[in-house]
């Protein structure tokens, strides 16, 4: 009885996963601005938290050190924000685009010059924006993934993305994975997931069409997922399409969240591939 009231909970949950969320077309951006003129515009994009990251306590000195080096900041909550899609699921990359350009007709910043920043699933959706957007100019994926990943749902049965009303490919979660990540052997999860080869072919991000340059910052001893692993793979993708712009994957010794203490490496490589004026 008890195992039949589990598959009857799991059919209704998948059931009712039909259905978009309510607002997931729904952006929250607030924009941080310098002094200067034409200033290049730096979005920040939160992870997997939810809520508009980049406008916390936590991320202020960050936030402040790029507006201070002459970037206009803008903070971008595309769930869990105010307004936002309550969960992660179906989220429409079109309508965070829009938002995003909205933005940079500031008539202090320079719209032709549009970075992108992120990190974990944040980096998954700055890459993927980039990859089918051309006005984007230039990425920082920091922890990232080279595919993109299912809803942060209990069934975790649809794609966290859309894009033209069309879900994003992902890499789905197997039986096989369940026992780990109800275990939070996160790391585990996705190593598993990623033996679906048929899958993360359908789901990989297209690096190659990014219009501008990348830095990925991975994590050696990542424990959520795979980082540098699928850091190099977007690396061996970026070298067979014989990618056109300035790319540079870094892995660090650390783990998930190490990478906040190596923010000189994203000044350096924004100073020599995205300048101020």
């Amino acid at each position: 009885m008890k195992k039949l009231s589990v598959l009857i909970f799991l059919a209704f949950a998948v059931a009712c996963s039909n259905d978009v969320p309510e607002n997931s077309d729904k952006v929250e951006t607030i924009l941080y601005l310098g002094e200067g003129d034409n200033q290049p515009l730096l979005v920040g994009l939160g992870g997997s938290e939810g809520g508009n990251a980049w406008t916390s306590d936590r991320w202020q000195a960050k936030r402040d050190a790029f507006i201070s080096k002459g970037y206009a900041f803008l903070a971008v909550g595309y769930f869990g924000a105010k307004g936002t899609s309550e969960v992660l699921d179906r989220i429409s990359i079109d309508a965070i685009h829009k938002a995003i350009i909205d933005s940079s007709k500031n008539p202090k910043i320079d719209g032709n010059k549009i970075a992108l920043i992120g990190g974990s699933k944040g980096a998954e959706l700055a890459l993927l924006l980039a990859s089918h957007f051309e006005d984007i100019s230039c990425v920082i994926a920091l922890v990232p993934s080279h595919c993109s990943f299912p809803a942060l749902t209990l069934t975790a049965s649809t794609s966290s993305w859309t894009y033209k009303g069309e879900e994003v490919p992902y890499v789905p979660m197997p039986w096989a994975a369940v026992p780990s990540a109800m275990n939070r052997d996160l790391l585990s999860a996705f190593t598993i997931m990623l033996e679906d080869k048929a899958a993360v072919e359908k789901a990989l991000i297209k690096v190659e069409n990014i219009n501008g340059p990348i830095l990925l910052l991975s994590a050696k001893k990542d424990e959520m997922w795979p980082s540098t692993k699928m850091s190099n793979e977007m690396v061996l993708r970026l070298k067979q399409y014989e990618f056109g712009h300035p790319y540079q994957h870094i892995a660090i010794d650390g783990g998930h969240t190490d990478v906040v203490d190596h923010f000189d490496k994203i000044f350096n490589f924004l100073g020599e591939n995205f300048p101020t004026d």
